[in-house]
């Protein structure tokens, strides 16, 4: 009993390794770094020029000095080596009171700085943290200090923290040693915190996520290698099933095409039969008349010839009047001349539920001529008329 107690706890045991396991060579976020980008930075800077830096460093309220407003930009590139290239220029002002070189400054005088450095990432010695990056650089540059303008060589130490892979803070101090202290030029120091922005990130895989990436990749090859086999005998029955759908869209294809040509045939048909009436012609009246005259009977025995051949056509007669009188009385006219005309052709022995009749008066007029528009008798005629519609064919 108690062997069998041990030989459980030892499987549990397993079991719950291989489990950890598992979880722990999945690939996630962590595992990836920021090994190049672009780098947009801006915030403040603090010049201290007080000519006593290292015994008064912290002696801000006497020897800093700075601006109440963003006051540095700075744009750099990060190179997968660790080194990178930057561009700063800062604005600020010495402010009357402060100690400049040793004095008391007795009024407000701007200054400026151009500086191009050169940094490296000491990440890429202690190893990566991931939200952490200290650096040192050297560069130089151009400043016009208290007045005074000189070129100077520089050197920074700082460090960014990071939020996310685009936002984060960057914190440092550059001391700044004139190249020529002629004209009373002299060295100083300049402290800079800011918002940095990455961006045309590339990212790649820390050494633990390589790690990860090489031992998943030999599992995967396993896998891969017990999955073949099944995937060759599951090949041959996807071809038949694969046969099998390609019959069925050819079949299906063959109906649709059948049943297009179906469609465009009748199509093809009606428009023949369309043409055919319309070529025709319409019944024209006279003025105030519903008399069925002998050019428009002319029209209406071709029609007759034609409903004796298509005998499963049926057609809509529409009759219309032109402006001239009422909207009431030219309904009435226009229903006695549709049913002029649909009595003509019952007359000629065309069955009835072959035609059906609507009268639209004046309401359907084929040109300009309404009740504001004067028009000569020519253009009145063209809308006293019959038409015929293609109700089925």
């Amino acid at each position: 009993m108690k062997t069998t107690t041990i030989f459980s706890f030892l499987l549990l045991l397993m079991v719950s390794s291989v489990t950890f396991a598992q979880d722990e060579l999945q690939i996630t976020a962590k595992d990836s770094i920021v090994q190049s980008s672009w780098i947009f930075g801006v915030g403040l800077n603090a010049v201290d020029d007080s000519g006593n830096v290292f015994d008064g460093i912290f002696n801000v309220g006497e020897e800093w000095n700075i601006v109440p407003f963003p006051s540095r930009l700075s744009i750099g590139r990060y190179f997968k080596s660790g080194l990178g290239l930057e561009a700063i220029g800062t604005y600020n002002q010495y402010k009357e009171g402060n100690i400049i070189d040793g004095e008391i400054n007795l009024e407000d005088i701007s200054y400026f700085g151009v500086d191009g450095r050169v940094t490296y990432d000491i990440n890429k010695i202690i190893g990566e943290t991931g939200w952490f990056d200290p650096y040192v650089g050297v560069g130089a540059g151009y400043t016009d200090a208290n007045n005074k303008g000189r070129g100077t060589y520089n050197a920074v130490v700082g460090f960014r923290t990071w939020f996310s892979d685009r936002w984060g803070l960057d914190f440092n101090s550059t001391g700044k040693w004139a190249m020529s202290q002629s004209e009373g030029a002299t060295n100083h120091i300049q402290h800079a915190a800011g918002v940095v922005y990455q961006f045309g990130i590339e990212k790649g895989l820390s050494q633990r996520g390589e790690e990860k990436l090489e031992l998943l990749a030999a599992i995967e090859k396993e896998k891969q290698r017990q999955t073949d086999s099944i995937n060759e005998v599951n090949r041959l029955k996807d071809e038949a099933l694969l046969a099998e759908r390609l019959k069925k869209q050819q079949e299906a294809d063959a109906l649709a095409a059948a049943e297009k040509a179906k469609v465009d045939a009748i199509n093809k048909r009606k428009t023949e039969i369309k043409s055919r009436i319309e070529n025709l012609g319409n019944v024209y009246f006279g003025l105030n008349s519903s008399v069925v005259n002998y050019s428009s009977k002319k029209v209406l025995d071709s029609l007759v010839q034609v409903l004796e051949e298509i005998p499963t056509l049926t057609l809509k007669i529409t009759s219309h009047t032109d402006s001239r009188g009422t909207s009431k009385y030219n309904d009435w006219l226009s229903q006695r001349r549709v049913d002029k005309t649909k009595d003509y052709l019952l007359s000629k022995g065309v069955p009835a539920e072959k035609l059906t009749t609507e009268a639209y008066g004046e309401t359907m007029l084929l040109n300009e001529c309404d009740d504001n528009t004067y028009c000569p008798e020519d253009k009145h005629a063209v809308n006293r008329r019959s038409e015929f519609v293609i109700i089925e064919f």
